[in-house]
C-alpha cells in the first residue's frame, strides 16, 4: 500500500509541475499594469484657409525603458473641445525618435543648429535616409484608427543600450493642420493644389518642377489657402492633444520593428542620395488623374498604384494599417507567393458629428493576424497595391503602409525546442533538458512528501493518502 501510494504521489506532482511550466510559458499576457498619460502640443494659431505645417523637438513623451502599447491623438481647441475635419483639416502628425547630445539647451535657431549634435533614430522602413522615419503618424483617419499593440508585444523606446554614448533619447513633432473654413474649394485646400494656394515656389524658394500641381510643397507652413470673400472667421488656439498607454520593460515583452512602406517607392538609390529626386526612392506622395468614360465602363473609375518591395528581415507580422487621403479605395499589401499579408480599407464619415464627418476618410480597418500566422522572409519581394476612386482627379494623396514585425512568436514551444549549449562539442535540446528538470524536481518533491509520511508513522500520525 505504501509502495503504491509513494507512486501516486510522484505522479501528482510531476503533474502539478508539468501543469505549471506549460501554463506559464504559453501565457500571452504582459504582467506589467498599462500606464496612460495625456499630452499638449504647443498652442498654434490658424485662421480661415491658413496652414500649420511645423515641428516641435522636445516633446512630452513616457521616459525610460518602456513598451508603447497605443497612441491616439486629435486636434482640439483651447477649452479641450474635438475639432471637426471640415474646420481643420488634419493633414498628418507624425512623431520621430531622435538623440540629442547630453547638455545641450533647446534650439530652434536654425542657424546655430548643428546636425553633430544631433541623430534620428528612425524606424525600421525601408525608404531613403530619414524620409518616412516616423515612428507614430496618421492623418485625418486617427479618430477611428486602432493603435494597440497586442499583448506580449511592445514598441520599444528608452533602452540605454540603444542610446549613443554622450546622447540622450528625446521625441519630435509634426503637425500639418490646414483651416479650411470658409474655403472656396474645400477639398482643392485639403489637397494642396497650388493654384488656389497660389504658390509658385516651394517653402526653400525654389521654383516648383514642371508639372507640379499639388502637395506638400504647396501647403507649407504659414501659406495660405483661397477663401470666400468677405468670410469673417475668426482666429483660434489649437493643440494637438495625444494620448500614449505603455507598460515598464520586461523579459516576458517581444520587441517589435516598425516598417512604413510606401507605394510611390521607385526602389532606385541614387548615387547613396538619402533625400527627395524624381526617380529616388520614396517619394510620399501622387497625383491620380481623372478616368475617361472607357475607364469608367471596364474598371468602375479605380486607380491602381502598385510597387515591389524587397523585406529586409525575416519576422511576424502582428499589425498592420493603411494611410489614404480622400478618394483612398483600400491597400494591400501581398506577399512573394501572391497571399495576402494585409489588406487595409478607408472608413469614410457620414454626418457632421466630429469623428463622423461626410466626404473625409475617419478611420483605416486594421489587420491584427493570429501570432505566427503571417511570416515574410528576408529578401522577400513584396508587392504593395493602393487605390483610389479617380471620378475626379486628386492632387498629393499618400498609399503609405505599416506594419510592426515582431522576430518570435508567444509560442512555447520557440522555448522548448530552443537548443542548449552545455559544452561547445555538446548541444541539448531544450525538451531534454525540461524533462530532466521537471523529473528532478518532482522526484526531490515526492521524496521530501515520502520522508515525512514515514516521519509522521513513526511518531504515530496517519498519513492523509494512504
Amino acid at each position: 500500500m505504501a509502495h503504491r501510494s509513494q507512486g501516486g504521489l510522484l505522479s501528482f506532482a510531476m503533474l502539478i509541475l508539468a501543469f505549471d511550466v506549460s501554463g506559464t510559458l504559453a501565457s500571452p499576457k504582459i504582467g506589467n499594469q498599462v500606464k496612460s498619460a495625456t499630452f499638449l502640443s504647443p498652442e498654434f494659431v490658424l485662421g480661415p484657409g491658413s496652414v500649420e505645417n511645423r515641428y516641435y523637438s522636445n516633446i512630452d513623451f513616457p521616459r525610460g525603458h518602456v513598451g508603447i502599447k497605443s497612441f491616439h491623438a486629435e486636434v482640439i481647441d483651447d477649452s479641450g473641445n474635438p475639432i471637426a475635419l471640415h474646420e481643420t483639416y488634419l493633414h498628418h502628425w507624425v512623431v520621430a525618435k531622435y538623440y540629442q547630445r547630453r547638455g545641450m539647451a533647446e534650439n530652434d535657431d536654425k542657424h546655430k543648429f548643428q546636425l553633430s549634435d544631433y541623430k534620428l533614430a528612425r524606424n525600421g522602413g525601408i525608404c531613403q535616409g530619414n524620409v518616412l522615419g516616423q515612428h507614430f503618424g496618421l492623418g485625418s483617419e486617427t479618430r477611428k484608427t486602432d493603435t494597440h499593440v497586442p499583448d506580449p508585444y511592445a514598441i520599444e523606446i528608452g533602452n540605454p543600450d540603444e542610446v549613443p554614448e554622450g546622447f540622450e533619447e528625446k521625441w519630435l513633432l509634426n503637425v500639418h493642420a490646414i483651416d479650411t473654413r470658409g474655403a472656396v474649394d474645400r477639398l482643392g485646400c485639403t489637397e494642396c493644389r497650388c493654384d488656389i494656394y497660389n504658390i509658385t515656389v516651394d517653402e526653400y524658394g525654389q521654383p516648383l518642377r514642371p508639372g507640379y500641381v499639388g502637395g506638400l510643397r504647396c501647403c507649407y507652413d504659414q501659406t495660405q489657402c483661397e477663401v470666400q470673400q468677405g468670410y469673417g472667421g475668426a482666429r483660434r488656439s489649437l493643440y494637438l492633444r495625444y494620448t500614449v498607454e505603455w507598460v515598464d520593460w520586461d523579459c516576458s515583452i517581444i520587441p517589435v520593428k516598425i516598417f512604413i512602406f510606401d507605394v510611390t517607392d521607385t526602389g532606385k538609390r541614387l548615387n547613396g542620395s538619402t533625400g527627395y529626386g524624381p526617380e529616388n526612392g520614396c517619394q510620399v506622395e501622387y497625383n491620380v488623374e481623372s478616368c475617361s468614360s472607357a475607364n469608367a465602363a471596364s474598371d468602375g473609375c479605380i486607380d491602381v498604384k502598385r510597387t515591389s518591395l524587397t523585406m529586409p528581415v525575416s519576422g511576424y507580422v502582428i499589425y498592420g494599417v493603411a494611410h489614404q487621403h480622400t478618394g483612398g479605395a483600400g491597400s494591400t499589401l501581398y506577399g512573394e507567393d501572391g497571399r495576402v499579408i494585409c489588406s487595409s480599407d478607408p472608413i469614410y464619415g457620414t454626418g457632421k458629428d466630429v469623428g463622423d464627418e461626410a466626404g473625409y476618410i475617419v478611420g483605416m480597418s486594421t489587420c491584427y493576424p493570429e501570432p505566427g500566422s503571417v511570416q515574410i522572409t528576408s529578401g522577400e519581394n513584396l508587392l504593395l497595391e493602393s487605390n483610389y476612386n479617380s471620378t475626379q482627379k486628386h492632387t498629393g494623396v499618400m498609399g503609405l503602409f505599416y506594419i510592426l514585425v515582431a522576430d518570435r512568436t508567444p509560442n512555447s514551444t520557440n522555448f522548448l525546442y530552443s537548443p542548449i549549449h552545455i559544452h561547445k562539442n555538446i548541444k541539448v535540446s531544450t525538451p531534454a533538458v525540461a524533462i530532466v528538470a521537471l523529473f528532478g524536481l518532482a522526484m526531490a518533491i515526492a521524496v521530501g512528501v515520502i520522508s515525512r509520511m514515514k516521519k509522521g508513522r513513526e511518531e504515530g500520525y496517519q498519513p492523509i493518502m494512504a
